[in-house]
């Protein structure tokens, strides 16, 4: 049976993913919420859905369909800015609807610890959109970890996260740029990388922050069975000359044991499997959420150290 959807952060880069993700797993987008009302992309999904600018207005629209008897929002998928991200998964269980959040689902452990005291309370859930864990070459590489670590449980891998995603100026003006909105460049962007590897090789045991810049944070950190150094940056400079030769502005590498791990394609359908992942009764709630939620404040609160022990080799592209 088709489900009604409302959509908060409408004019967001990732909501589009979600109103296909809607669309494609055969339901219903009743309304959406944005301040900023350029939003043509919604003719490409759902033309006749309610569109306000105002979160007053959109309230009352969603309390007035939940008072009908014949008539339910059933999931509030949240692309909001991610300091806004727990209040509007309040407004969703408070009205009776499921929450889909974008990543980071919160920006601080306490917030998870809040929300799941509310979950209780009533019958509607908290999803998180991880999505890289419904990728098909990350799902092997972990079913392969797995394998390993039955025959060697004491196995330690070394690995190197490299993540480069350029932005403009304009992220440094938009509230990305402001880490008591965004949390950072950790949590903005690297979040879901995180997650993918703590649960691939096991909670985090020690956090190391070398270098913690507006554009740029690196460290190193302890895994149960692994020992992880990371780069992630907005900066273009960093980008290897190469990458920027093709006419590129992305760089994603992840290394295991010094051998590169492809994992380049298959991204395009990730949220509607989240959402198919969902639908079905399956899922990734607060639970799933809590570690790399955990990685990413702990980075945040911790004083870089410097090109001191362990470190990502970019790091001197930062400090020479």
């Amino acid at each position: 049976m088709s489900k009604n959807f409302a959509l908060i952060g409408a004019a967001g880069y990732i909501a589009p993913r979600h109103m296909r993700a809607i669309k494609e797993t055969g339901n219903n987008l009743v309304a959406a919420l944005d301040p900023y009302d350029g939003i043509g992309i919604m003719d490409s999904h759902f033309p006749e859905a309610s569109f306000f600018t105002e979160f007053e207005r959109f309230d009352r629209f969603v309390d007035k369909w939940r008072r009908k008897n014949d008539q339910k929002i059933d999931y509030i998928s949240i692309c909001s800015p991610n300091y806004l991200h727990d209040s509007h998964i309040r407004f969703a269980l408070r009205n009776q609807a499921h929450a889909i959040c974008e990543k980071p689902l919160v920006l601080n452990t306490k917030n998870i610890d809040q929300l799941e005291i509310i979950e209780n309370e009533g019958e509607c859930k908290i999803y998180n959109i991880l999505q890289l864990r419904l990728h098909d070459s990350i799902i092997e590489l972990k079913k392969q970890v797995e394998k390993e670590l039955s025959e060697n449980p004491n196995k330690i891998y070394d690995i190197d996260l490299t993540y480069l995603t350029s932005r403009g100026k304009w992220y440094f003006i938009s509230w990305k740029g402001n880490i008591e909105k965004s949390g950072g460049v950790a949590s903005n962007i690297g979040v879901h990388f995180f997650d993918m590897l703590s649960w691939i090789f096991g909670p985090i045991q020690e956090s190391i922050v070398n270098i913690k810049q507006a554009d740029t944070n690196a460290g190193y950190m302890r895994l149960k069975n692994a020992n992880v150094r990371w780069f992630l940056s907005v900066n273009y400079d960093y980008i290897p000359q190469n990458i920027k030769e093709s006419g590129k502005r992305t760089f994603r590498s992840i290394t295991v044991d010094g051998s590169e791990f492809e994992f380049s394609d298959g991204f395009t359908d990730l949220h509607t499997k989240s959402y198919q992942d969902i639908l079905s009764g399956g899922g990734f709630g607060l639970k799933e959420a809590r570690n790399c939620i955990n990685i990413v404040s702990e980075i945040r609160n911790l004083a870089p150290v410097g090109l001191h022990g362990e470190y990502h080799p970019f790091c001197k592209k930062v400090v020479s």
